[in-house]
Order: structure tokens, then C-alpha cells, then sequence
């Protein structure tokens, strides 16, 4: 049997990246909860950005980032999600081609502008996210590009996504196109603000038999289970999936298949400049060295590597040669 011609698909959030640094006052200022994620209107989008002061734009969005970590491994990538047609939109489609990732979604020149995540990085490389979603919460089952999603060995679905009904049609859509095609669907919980007003989304679909391959962190595991007790939410968990991923920051990660429990180290890092992108770039390691065939201990130090790369340094992009680190 022939390989398919993509290696990984994924739909989320086109977004633009918008990153500065700042002080803990700041964030009081603004009242921004540190460390944490929240959605903003375009008003206040506009305030903040004007506030913030010299920052770095570049294309994002969790599942757009392990995209781009995939084709710097490597891997054969394709992205879907909705742009504007305004500056934002060009540079996010730009960033993507220049990185070797397949993006063919149309524009659309009506209604809200491309989205940006608005992210504030203090010195302790803590990442405070702030994002006006605007155009990526129009993606419609229409736009999908079904021959790209069956044409894919995975299908990689962001949370972060799966709120809004309009895009979660889409997703809903694309996993019917991949399950059908024989081709495995991966999800990721995305963050844990999203859990609360999408927990019973995300568990109809996971006992649905709707997700192949399931990562989360360990609070969002806890949270989704509604356990204490990291290895009573495995345990929940583990017989709803074929494969589970949970991350535990700079303790490592953990995964579950057919039973097998396998633990894995964080990899070494001289200085953590900024969080941003790690469990994005996790999950490209991860699955990069899935597609090819490997063991769960080497998907494990794959994603670890990879993670570690993109936090020694600030944005949510690989800078080093994640070929040569990861040597798969």
C-alpha cells in the first residue's frame, strides 16, 4: 500500500502572533491573568495592542504552529483555517508557504479581519495569551479542502477550535472525510480555559469513537475527567482512546496505548525564555515520529526535543535545525 502523499492535515485557528515583553505590572494594569489564556472583542484587542508597544508578528495558532514544526522536522504538513483578506491574512498565508506547509484556504473579503493572539511574555517566561479570534471562527464545512484532509495519514483537530458552531461543523465534517479515507483523527485539548464550557463537546466526541489520538496536559486531563488524581484520569481516559498523550511541563510526558504506560523525560534546556508554542511543538515531535513508525519512548523524546527548542527562545516557530536534533 502506497504512503499517502501528507503526512499530517490539521485545522485551528489562523492567527497572527503578536509578541512583546513586559512586567508583571502590566498585566495588573490591564488586568490580564498571567500565565493564562482569554478571549478578547476587537475593541479591546485594539486597545491592547496599541498599548503594548514594539512587538514581532508572525503567522500562529496552536495547530498552524505544530504545522510548521512538522515541516521543519520534516514531515509532510497542510493546514486549513480562515483568513481575511487584509494584511494579517497575506502575512499568515505567506509565513505558512514559506514554511513549507500546504495552505489553500480562500480568503474571504467579507467580515471580521484575520485573527491575532495578542501574547505578553514577563521575564519569568511566563506567556499571558490574549486572543481576538475574527476571521478563523468563519470556517465553514464548505471550505474545507476534502482531498487534502482524506489525502493525509493523520487528521489534527485544535480545541481551541471547537467551540464556535460554525467551525466545529467543519471539524465534525473533516473527521467523517478521514475516518472514512482510513486515516487516523488526532485532537488536542488546546488549553484549559477551554474545558469549561466545552466539556460535554469534547467527552461526546471522544466516546464517539470521533479521536484516534488524544493529547492533553495534565490539568486539562483532570479537569476533563473531573479526577484529583492524575493516574485515576488515565485510567478513565486510556479506554476511551487508542493512543493518549499528557504532558507535564518539566516533568516530562506520559503515554497509554493498549494498556502500555510509557514515561518520558523532559529534555534539557539551558534558559526558558519563553513558553509559548511548547505544547504546539510537543505535538509536532510527536507526531512526526509516529507517522514514521516509531516507538512510543522515541515519540515521547521526539516531542520533548522539540518542545524544548521552541522554549529556549521567544515565538512559538522553530530557530534550530530540528532535523539534525531530532534525527529520526
Amino acid at each position: 500500500m502506497t504512503s499517502p502523499p501528507l503526512d499530517i492535515v490539521a485545522i485551528g485557528d489562523a492567527i497572527v502572533d503578536v509578541i512583546a515583553t513586559c512586567d508583571d505590572a502590566f498585566l495588573v494594569a490591564h488586568h490580564l491573568p498571567k500565565g493564562q489564556m482569554q478571549l478578547l472583542d476587537q475593541p479591546a484587542a485594539d486597545a491592547l495592542y496599541a498599548a503594548m508597544g514594539s512587538a514581532r508578528e508572525t503567522s500562529g495558532g496552536s495547530a498552524a504552529n505544530t504545522m510548521a514544526g512538522v515541516a521543519a522536522m520534516g514531515g509532510r504538513a497542510g493546514f486549513i483555517g480562515q483568513v481575511a483578506d487584509d494584511q494579517l491574512g497575506a502575512i499568515f498565508e505567506h509565513d505558512m508557504h514559506a514554511l513549507g506547509v500546504r495552505f489553500a484556504t480562500p480568503a474571504i473579503a467579507d467580515g471580521p479581519p484575520t485573527g491575532r493572539c495578542l501574547i505578553l511574555v514577563t521575564p519569568d517566561a511566563q506567556r499571558t495569551m490574549n486572543t481576538c479570534p475574527g476571521a478563523s471562527h468563519l470556517l465553514r464545512p464548505e471550505a474545507l479542502d476534502e482531498v487534502m484532509i482524506r489525502s493525509a495519514a493523520i487528521l489534527y483537530l485544535e480545541g481551541y477550535l471547537w467551540g464556535p458552531d460554525l467551525p466545529r461543523s467543519a471539524m465534525e465534517r473533516a473527521v467523517t472525510i478521514a475516518h472514512d479515507a482510513g486515516r487516523k483523527v488526532a485532537f488536542t485539548l488546546s488549553e484549559s480555559v477551554c474545558i469549561a464550557g466545552r466539556k460535554e463537546g469534547f467527552a461526546r466526541m471522544i466516546e464517539g469513537g470521533g479521536v484516534d489520538l488524544l493529547f492533553a496536559n495534565e490539568d486539562e486531563a483532570l479537569q476533563l475527567t473531573g479526577r484529583t488524581d492524575l493516574t485515576a484520569a488515565l485510567d478513565v481516559l486510556q479506554v476511551k482512546v487508542p493512543t493518549l498523550v499528557v504532558t507535564r511541563g518539566p516533568v516530562g510526558a506520559i503515554a497509554v496505548e493498549e494498556g502500555r504506560r510509557v514515561d518520558g523525560g523532559a529534555a534539557p534546556v539551558a534558559q526558558i525564555i519563553d513558553t509559548t508554542g511548547a505544547g504546539d511543538l510537543f505535538a509536532a515531535g510527536f507526531l512526526t515520529a509516529h507517522c514514521r513508525g516509531a516507538s512510543l519512548d522515541r515519540c515521547l523524546s521526539t516531542g520533548a526535543i522539540a518542545a524544548a527548542e521552541i522554549i529556549s527562545h521567544f515565538g512559538a516557530r522553530p530557530e534550530a535545525d530540528l532535523r539534525q536534533l531530532i534525527a529520526l
